[in-house]
């Protein structure tokens, strides 16, 4: 009788522990599981939103990587977007119409408005520093110590390029916004291995 007792208690709480569980992997009101809201759910654990805005991925990725938004705070996508002209040597000026539609994207999906895990540790490796809004990705403290460990044979690969601007080089999915370190592939180098 007791094992009735507890088989049946044991079912009870499972079943409810189930349903807590895929509520908490679902955005649905219906609370049901489905493989996309589990791939949201673990790419907002280990990356940043992808660039989901089409100008964005136009206009910026033309010349280079088209980085998520969520890579830098909103101050320093403000200050990016008002020195078009001279944008690191080049000029990449756009109409009035559209550098404001793709700074309203850049400032409103900033790391410092981001869920994302990354980008919260953009933003936490930001305080408490005399930094003031970084303009490259690569001034972050947080880029810094994650990439302090790459020889300088490999960033000087010409896939490569000199330097560490371009995520691509390195991170297979970043346009996806996965710059989970498992799936890095250099290009002319292969696999890393930490």
């Amino acid at each position: 009788m007791k094992t009735l007792i507890f088989s049946t208690a044991a079912i009870a709480l499972v079943g409810t522990l189930g349903l807590g569980i895929q509520g908490a992997w679902s955005d649905d009101d219906d609370h049901s599981y489905s493989t996309e809201n589990w791939k949201k759910m673990k790419a907002r654990s280990t990356g940043v939103a992808p660039v989901t805005n089409t100008l964005c991925a136009e206009e910026c990725g033309s010349c280079h990587c088209a980085y998520p938004p969520g890579l830098l705070p909103a101050a320093s996508w403000q200050n990016l977007m008002t020195g078009l002209d001279d944008h690191f040597g080049d000029n990449a000026e756009l109409d009035a119409n559209e550098r404001q539609q793709l700074t309203e994207y850049l400032t409103n999906n900033a790391a410092d408005t981001s869920s994302y895990r990354r980008s919260r540790k953009i933003m936490n490796s930001l305080q408490n520093t005399n930094i003031s809004p970084p303009l490259r990705i690569t001034e972050t403290p947080y880029f810094k110590h994650e990439h302090s460990e790459i020889p300088s044979r490999i960033i000087e690969l010409p896939e490569v390029g000199g330097n560490l601007s371009q995520c691509n080089s390195c991170h297979q999915y970043a346009e996806k916004g996965s710059f989970n370190e498992h799936e890095i592939s250099i290009k002319g180098f292969g696999r890393w291995e930490d």
